[in-house]
């Protein structure tokens, strides 16, 4: 069901993702507080919000 408690886990969600995940143009295409990913090893998607939003990292070789 829809109301409060869904709305605040759908914020959390993009929330973490835009600090997290999501490159941003204004500091050079770096993360806010994540970790840059590896260079190798097969890529592998994270998807939030039912696929609204996806996050592309490569995963341990």
């Amino acid at each position: 069901m829809l109301g409060e408690p869904h709305l605040r886990r759908a914020i959390a969600s993009y929330v973490e993702h835009y600090h997290l995940e999501r490159c941003h143009q204004g500091i050079g295409n770096r993360l806010i507080d994540g970790v840059p990913g590896l260079a190798s090893g097969p890529v592998a998607r994270r998807e939030r919000l039912g696929g609204i939003l996806s996050h592309y990292y490569r995963e341990a070789a």
